[in-house]
């Protein structure tokens, strides 16, 4: 994403958007609360408020910019609109959140949908697990 992404969204291009943007690129696959870019953002010696995060965050959120997750009861996380889909695996003794694609999932999904008498138009998959037990 880049600062066009930003005008073509009808944002200007603000120091605090701009490092936001910038970190949460940096994460990568990581889903980052607002809490945890504030965190970083300070220690990076930015002034921004914690307030500033989470407005700009909802401001991406609802130009599409980034998808907002609730994997836990406790907090949102965010990350990049993906161009290509994705679904979720979330840790639940870790909290790691694992990305993964999977076309036989996807086509039986729209299979399940269309067996009900229904056209699949989105969705969202997430899978709580927990690391094997080894015997």
């Amino acid at each position: 994403m880049e600062i066009n992404d930003l005008r073509k969204a009808g944002l200007k291009a603000t120091t605090a958007r701009l490092r936001i943007l910038e970190i949460l690129q940096q994460g990568g696959a990581q889903h980052l609360s607002a809490e945890e870019i504030y965190r970083r953002l300070v220690a990076a010696g930015e002034e921004v408020g914690l307030a500033t995060v989470y407005r700009v965050l909802t401001q991406f959120e609802n130009a599409g910019l980034v998808t907002r997750h609730n994997f836990s009861s406790d907090y949102s996380v965010f990350e990049i609109s993906a161009r290509k889909h994705h679904d979720h695996m979330v840790c639940g003794e870790t909290g790691q959140v694992i990305e993964f694609s999977s076309e036989e999932i996807e086509r039986l999904q729209r299979e399940i949908a269309r067996k009900q008498g229904y056209e699949l138009v989105d969705h969202s998959l997430v899978l709580y697990v927990r690391p094997l037990k080894e015997d």
